[in-house]
């Protein structure tokens, strides 16, 4: 006998309109500094994680608002901490890859050993990418609207770098960097341009496509030998390489133009 549907229940599409869409509980924990997202799957896995009193079996496991969840019996705050956002000072022959794409190779291998107990509960996304071969400030953020905002085109944040090249640089040379160029992906924004010396250009971007610095020097007859970033909007790079420092909230907001998530206010006694 075939089953009618049950009319009186929506359709799952439906079961969330008007209502705060619940977070999976993996990425509910990594987001709120308890655990990074592998290790919450690990705790869930291993039956350490309860949601208002039951054990959670699936990393995907919806938590629907307001619901008490607990790690090894004691209770959770869920809420979005603050933003945090880390500046790294890359080095050449490590991957800006995530930890899941590349597990060997990666600054995640530099940067997470180095974290305090208070910042190695957070997931960390890389908040664009360096090419392995390239250097400079490369930013982290707990915060993935973060990354969308600096790494967006709308948002035109300038992005400076510093090219060192194998032919003779001039301002003649350069000139269509500064007029707005045509790639094979398209016309590129007019760009910054200082000639430091006859191999070093300064070139300052309000866009961030695949090898783009490099591909405009190389189509002027400057072919890229080494790129280092130093600023992202007017978060300058002040750090020795392979360490990192902890951003500002007023670097965060005038630097990287980002308001951000303010910290959640504490309990009443």
């Amino acid at each position: 006998m075939t089953r009618k549907p049950d009319k009186t229940k929506p359709p799952r599409h439906q079961r969330w309109e008007g209502k705060e869409k619940p977070d999976w509980l993996a990425r509910a924990l990594a987001r709120a500094g308890v655990f990074p997202q592998d290790e919450a799957e690990a705790a869930i896995n291993a039956g350490r994680v309860s949601i208002n009193g039951r054990v959670a079996k699936m990393a995907l496991a919806p938590v629907p608002p307001g619901a008490t969840v607990r790690v090894d019996g004691r209770v959770i705050d869920l809420k979005a901490p603050t933003t945090r956002v880390l500046a790294f000072h890359k080095p050449a022959g490590v991957l800006s890859s995530t930890a899941r794409q590349h597990r060997t190779g990666t600054v995640f291998e530099v940067l997470l050993p180095q974290l305090p107990p208070e910042l190695a509960g957070y997931t960390w996304h890389a908040v664009g990418r360096l090419d392995v071969d390239s250097t400079g400030l490369l930013l982290f953020t707990n915060d993935d609207k973060l990354v969308a905002h600096v790494t967006s085109p709308d948002t035109h944040l300038p992005k400076r770098y510093v090219a060192t090249v194998f032919s003779t640089a001039d301002d003649t040379r350069v000139e269509p960097l500064r007029k707005g160029m045509t790639l094979d992906d398209g016309p590129a924004r007019p760009a910054q341009v200082r000639v430091r010396d006859e191999h070093t250009v300064e070139v300052t971007l309000t866009e961030g496509r695949h090898h783009q610095v490099k591909r405009m020097l190389g189509a002027v007859g400057l072919p890229v030998r080494a790129l280092h970033r130093e600023a992202v909007g007017t978060v300058a790079l002040d750090i020795p390489e392979g360490t990192f420092r902890l951003l500002t909230d007023d670097e965060v907001r005038e630097g990287l133009r980002y308001e951000g998530r303010t910290a959640p206010s504490e309990p009443h006694e």
